[in-house]
């Protein structure tokens, strides 16, 4: 296993709740993100998968420090980089860069696209000397496959697979370590996104980068993805490589999301189980007690109420040479057929 350059632990973020105009009192807290950990290792993807609320892009907030967390720790190479403010922030978001989810608002539409990409140079003049900011702008669009004569354009000028590209060599600019993709291929169509994808899977090829990389679309987070994580309610429910997760689910939430894969094949659709989770997603500010899935769960007893799962591999699969035996947070975790992503 390669050196995990990005450590989270326990990481947590309440947003308040406030009652009140002059006098604001605090009434209780948005619980967006509730005890995280995960680990990011060198020149691999790690996909983030969940429905919308379930705290995926605050997480990537916190790990840029875009937002504080409550509590946790982000290790950055050993560094706690929720500790860090001014010239030591600075330095650490060198290293760790971002693709945001829409092409369209991402870009500010005043700047040419040689100023935008070239803006990451003037916050950190040492990657580039002025002199030479022209020709590495140039060299960061060709790199993502488009025409350095392009570089006086403005954002509207592009289609949204091309402002997508300017975004990556945006992030590429300054040389990082990781980059964290917040849905970056949910605002283009089918044939664009796997245009991206597939540039993506170059540069890291190139530049050995670390990926993590946030989606809805579970084929394109398998076909990316070394390793997957599933998060629900502000909780990570389960973690393991592709195989693990797509072909030996073990966690039910992570097997309903599976069973609602579109399947194009018709005999494997009329043969195969949907799993229909009743129930409306819980708010996160009042989540359930225990496991917090327990409330949609068919699996559900007393004990997943009053106890909260840990997320570990389950003991039946402790020793087992099987691809089942990886970290899933729930009491009655067990092997389900489901017809995953393809």
């Amino acid at each position: 296993m390669a050196e995990a350059i990005l450590e989270v632990r326990d990481l947590v973020k309440h947003f308040p709740l406030t009652q009140g105009i002059i006098v604001k009192k605090q009434i209780g807290a948005v619980k967006a993100v509730d005890g995280v950990s995960f680990d990011l290792y060198r020149g691999e993807t790690l996909g983030i998968v969940g429905e919308s609320g379930c705290g995926k892009s605050t997480v990537a907030k916190l790990l840029m420090n875009l937002e504080r967390a409550t509590s946790g720790q982000v290790l950055y190479k050993g560094e706690d980089i929720t500790k860090l403010s001014g010239r030591a922030l600075k330095a650490v978001r060198r290293n760790i860069q971002m693709v945001f989810q829409d092409p369209y608002t991402s870009l500010n539409p005043r700047m040419t696209v040689g100023d935008i990409i070239g803006e990451p140079f003037e916050i950190h003049p040492e990657v580039a000397p002025k002199g030479d900011r022209r020709r590495k702008v140039q060299d960061l669009l060709d790199v993502v496959g488009l025409n350095p004569e392009y570089i006086n354009r403005y954002p509207h000028q592009f289609s949204g697979g091309q402002r997508q590209r300017i975004g990556i060599a945006r992030g590429l600019a300054l040389n990082p370590e990781i980059i964290i993709c917040d849905e970056p291929v949910s605002a283009l169509d089918v044939s664009v996104q796997a245009q991206v994808i597939n540039l993506m899977g170059r540069l890291q090829k190139e530049f050995d980068l670390s990926y993590m990389f946030i989606a809805h679309d579970l084929s394109i987070v398998r076909h990316i993805s070394d390793r997957v994580g599933v998060m629900y309610l502000g909780k990570m429910v389960e973690i393991g490589d592709d195989e693990q997760i797509y072909e030996h689910p073990t966690h039910p939430y992570t097997q309903a999301l599976l069973s609602a894969v579109p399947v194009p094949d018709p005999e494997s659709r009329e043969h195969r189980e949907r799993i229909i989770l009743s129930g409306d997603v819980p708010s996160p500010a009042n989540p359930p007690s225990g496991c917090r899935f327990r409330t949609r769960c068919w699996k559900a007893q007393d004990k997943c109420a009053t106890e909260v799962p840990l997320l570990a591999v389950p003991e039946r699969f402790k020793g087992a040479d099987s691809p089942a035996a990886h970290e899933s947070a729930c009491h009655f975790a067990e092997e389900k057929d489901v017809v995953g992503a393809a």
